[in-house]
């Protein structure tokens, strides 16, 4: 087993409280200071994990999707549930922990999208990547429900993809304004459970 460098702890650490910092503050909000006092780096020590704040925020992007990458594919590869069946175990347990969690933050990757998609190149790469590798898990488990007979044909399984990703991020803002579920709800219930069904 490889040993873990205490550099590749600080910056796991970094990276780990910078997502939580741009959640809760956004990219303009975030300053590095802060960020390293927070998991008591040094100062100054910052461009020895990442050469700007620029390309920290786009690390921080890919490092936030990995457990949601990870989480949904735990639920595509549950034994004995098809494929429509885990996407909708999927979005209802994100749902209970935006719920338990006060309906905060939202969604980084959209978030960030509004804040600085169009003015950052290496955000906007690491943003289209987060998003593709998303989006792709989900058109593969909808293809699968196609190929079960659980979720309609006459639509591609991308363009329906599409829409789980668009509506999520939109249901979550409402989420934040309206301090409710009832938008998450209501896009499980009009494409999960009734619009993508055969």
């Amino acid at each position: 087993m490889a040993m873990i460098s205490n550099k590749q702890i600080k910056r796991e650490k970094l990276l780990d409280q910078g997502v939580h910092m741009l959640m809760t503050q956004g990219y303009h909000g975030t300053g590095i200071k802060e960020l390293l006092d927070s998991v008591q780096v040094p100062k100054g020590s910052f461009y020895n994990y990442f050469a700007s704040k620029e390309e920290f925020a786009a690390e921080a992007i890919t490092h936030y999707i990995e457990p949601f990458i990870l989480r949904l594919t735990t639920h595509l590869q549950t034994p004995q549930v098809d494929a429509l069946s885990a996407l909708q175990n999927y979005y209802a347990e994100l749902i209970v922990e935006v719920e338990k969690g006060g309906y905060k933050g939202g969604c980084l990757l959209g978030n960030l999208m509004g804040e600085i998609g169009d003015t950052s190149v290496l955000c906007n790469r690491s943003l289209k990547s987060a998003v593709a590798r998303y989006k792709k898990l989900q058109q593969d488990a909808l293809e699968s429900a196609q190929q079960e007979g659980a979720v309609r044909t006459d639509r591609s399984a991308e363009s329906m993809a599409d829409m789980l990703v668009n509506l999520w991020q939109g249901a979550l803002l409402r989420m934040k304004i309206e301090q409710s579920v009832q938008p998450l709800q209501e896009f499980c219930d009009t494409l999960l459970d009734d619009y993508f069904k055969a």
